[in-house]
């Protein structure tokens, strides 16, 4: 396996097919997903012997105070290899990251142990996420 930090079209056509595997994920076109791959300060993808994309995370990022996790996701075929942690060890050591004071990230309560073995905690200061929904 290679850590990669620009995904190819080839790449980019398997991260939607990836999305579209998962429940969170589903709903988003390969125009979508392509638009927030460009726009996201940091991309990782993890690809095989084939350079066919086996895992990946994106973060938002101001570089200084905030840092948003976004999009850890690992292919069914690849799920079990350590894949998710190496991903989020690859965030946590990235060399443009290395200022940042808050990583953040929401996630579904199946998923807070994973997180919480990398460090993040319920503890936000007594802050409440908050939503506004475009139409």
């Amino acid at each position: 396996m290679k850590t990669i930090n620009k995904l190819k079209k080839k790449h980019l056509t398997q991260l939607h097919k990836l999305y579209l595997a998962e429940w969170w994920t589903n709903t988003r076109t390969l125009e979508e997903t392509e638009i927030a791959i460009n726009n996201s300060s940091i991309v990782i993808g993890i690809v095989d012997e084939n350079d066919d994309l086996q895992a990946f995370i994106r973060v938002l990022t101001d570089y200084v105070f905030k840092a948003t996790v976004f999009d850890v996701i690992v292919a069914d075929t690849a799920r079990g290899q350590g894949l998710g942690h190496q991903l989020m060890e690859l965030v946590a050591t990235h060399k443009d990251l290395q200022k940042v004071k808050h990583f953040e990230l929401y996630c579904r309560p199946e998923m807070a142990d994973f997180y919480l073995s990398h460090g993040f905690s319920y503890e936000v200061g007594g802050m409440s996420m908050m939503r506004r929904t475009t139409l």
